[in-house]
């Protein structure tokens, strides 16, 4: 028995005049028997006839009392999503079709009735009577083939409140959405106590005020229609900031794994996808960033991931040339194709356009140089030296016409940018975490940079079948070229097939949509972020992603870490939120990156001195 039982229990004492024994709290506490049951239970209760007084909240009981002929779908999805603080009880009771058939049949033979004798006098006809003998008619036919039953539907709602006030304007604000919709409720009069009883979880009907429902208007009371966006498995993206739910999602769930963020500078876009990388890494995900702002570096520390920076004076290199072990369902000559194709792509980048005719003689060269390697689509690619781009540009230097590709193509073998590229890969990424920034990467060579590292992050991605994300920040740099844009669409298409999720930043909207391949990329992001926008991209984004009015506005005016998240068909305003721990690892404050800084150099100091 609930301490709210026994304090009934006592009220009905004084009602009935039957012999209740009350147990008070200090017997309670002094036989030891202290339950869950008391625990929770108010610190006070007052039974009043309007009204409930819960310690210091106020609680009042309401019950549906009548509804319209007609129910539309979701007409209870207002109420559901009410930013008010209230609970809800639905109780539906079948009622045997037998019994009620003969219900039917004696109120269609009444109607019948009724208008027959309006017939003999010779009265103009009810329409009322009219639609309600087909109506009944319909409802019988139904029953009869079992394509509907009849319920009795009990819906009952307790709104709470600190003051006499906020109740008020509280149960003036449900009152004005039902009565909108011809739906009229009541308060439990002189029975608040059973209202209560009735609506808090535990399945109770002790109100039993029905109205008869059949299956149709019935099914249009379903209550889970609120602007919740969550699963069951998944990591924290952010709290709903329309009723403070959790949005909680697996990428790897939906019909592909890929997301968009879209941010103006600032709004918060790096600091989301560090924290949504650092809470991914804890469900056995290998998360891969293409880095081109050094924003990920102390992330990876943090975790024990690895850190490459690429430049042209970087230990690290990565040859552009290697060729990945082909999967069981591929062939060593698919796989050498498909490298010959990208790399026709990266010499169109890198020599700034190639003409047909140059592209034709690319072309054959890259196979040659293969060659020049003994390296064929017969070859076991587990065993051989890939070549280099110099022993490419020897071989280009015996074909006629291709003077003018070896003079674009001299800076990358033996000028200032020879260390970049025309070396033999050395980088591991088998690492939880791996990131390669291109910050220290001249402008030029950043298209460049990160398609080398894009292809060469594929073909590791080829090798092994694992769960994996791949980060690409500011992708509005390969947005540049129509061969990095469409090498990253590829990946956006095909990666599901090497279980890859992609994940694509930018905050220049403008380059990234005028793309031919930018909108292909969206529409191929089963996740999209858009977090606040400048108004010179705000027209762009409403048309691409159908938004209101109302959610454009409110994309201008989000504060920090402020959106919209889209999950498939759903979408729902999210405020981004990090634990403290959480936040020392991912800010990109330059204020608190200093502090941590110098935290770090005085920890450092301390440390010499001991």
């Amino acid at each position: 028995m609930s301490f709210l039982d026994k304090i009934l229990g006592k009220k009905k004492e004084k009602e009935t005049g039957a012999s209740v024994m009350p147990v008070l709290p200090r017997e309670i506490y002094e036989a030891a028997t202290l339950e869950l049951q008391d625990i929770i239970a108010p610190s006070a209760l007052k039974i009043e006839p309007k009204q409930l007084n819960l310690g210091e909240k106020i609680a009042r009981t309401f019950f549906v009392i009548s509804y319209p002929g007609f129910l539309s779908d979701n007409w209870f999805s207002p109420i559901i999503n009410l930013d008010r603080i209230f609970d809800i009880s639905i109780f539906i009771h079948p009622i045997n079709t037998a019994n009620i058939m003969r219900q039917l049949q004696k109120k269609v033979a009444e109607v019948q009735s009724q208008i027959r004798e309006r017939e003999i006098k010779g009265l103009v006809r009810d329409p009322m009577l009219d639609t309600s003998y087909r109506n009944l008619e319909d409802l019988r036919e139904k029953l009869t083939q079992a394509e509907a039953k009849i319920f009795d539907l009990g819906l009952y709602f307790t709104l709470y409140a600190d003051n006499e006030l906020e109740l008020f304007k509280a149960e003036n604000e449900i009152k004005n959405i039902l009565e909108s919709k011809l739906i009229y409720f009541k308060p439990a009069l002189f029975q608040q106590d059973k209202g209560f009883m009735s609506v808090i979880p535990i399945g109770d009907d002790r109100l039993q005020i029905t109205q008869k429902l059949d299956s149709e208007p019935l099914s249009s009371i379903f209550p889970f229609v609120s602007f919740d966006l969550t699963s069951d498995k998944g990591i924290l993206y952010g709290i709903n900031r329309h009723n403070a739910s959790l949005v909680i999602f697996d990428r790897f769930s939906l019909e592909n794994y890929n997301s968009i963020i879209f941010a103006k500078s600032g709004a918060g876009k790096s600091f989301t996808t560090k924290l949504e990388i650092l809470r991914t890494l804890m469900f056995d995900v290998d998360v891969i960033v293409i880095d081109p702002e050094r924003e990920y570096e102390y992330l990876a520390e943090a975790v024990g991931g690895r850190y490459f920076n690429l430049s042209l004076s970087s230990d690290h290199h990565i040859n552009p040339f290697d060729l990945p072990i082909p999967r069981e369902d591929e062939t060593a000559s698919d796989v050498l194709r498909s490298n010959v194709i990208n790399l026709v792509g990266l010499f169109r980048i890198m020599l700034g356009g190639l003409t047909p005719e140059e592209d034709a003689l690319v072309d054959r060269a890259i196979t040659e140089t293969y060659a020049l390697k003994d390296i064929s689509a017969d070859s076991d690619f587990a065993n051989i030296e890939p070549p280099l781009l110099s022993d490419f540009e020897m071989v280009l230097s015996g074909m006629d016409g291709a003077q003018a590709i070896l003079q674009r193509l001299s800076k990358f073998t033996h000028g200032s940018w020879s260390g970049f590229i025309n070396q033999p890969s050395n980088v591991d990424i088998n690492r939880k975490l791996v990131v390669f920034s291109v910050r220290d990467m001249e402008d030029e060579l950043k298209p460049v940079a990160m398609y080398i590292v894009t292809h060469f992050i594929w073909n590791a991605v080829r090798r092994e079948l694992k769960k994996r994300l791949l980060v690409v920040d500011e992708a509005w740099w390969m947005m540049k070229s129509d061969d990095t844009a469409s090498f990253l669409f590829s990946i956006a298409k095909r990666g599901r097939k090497y279980y890859l999720g992609l994940c694509t930043i930018t905050q220049d909207v403008g380059d990234f949509m005028r793309s031919p391949y930018g909108v292909p990329i969206v529409t191929n992001s089963s996740i999209q972020l858009l977090l606040k926008q400048s108004p010179s991209t705000i027209d762009v984004l409403q048309k691409t992603f159908n938004l209101t009015d109302e959610e454009k506005y409110l994309l201008l005016e989000s504060n920090v870490g402020e959106g919209i998240f889209f999950a498939g068909l759903k979408h729902v305003a999210l405020k981004i939120f990090a634990s403290y721990t959480e936040e020392q690892i991912i800010t990109s404050d330059p204020s608190q990156l200093l502090s941590i800084r110098k935290a770090k150099e005085e920890l450092a100091q301390s440390e010499t001195k001991k």
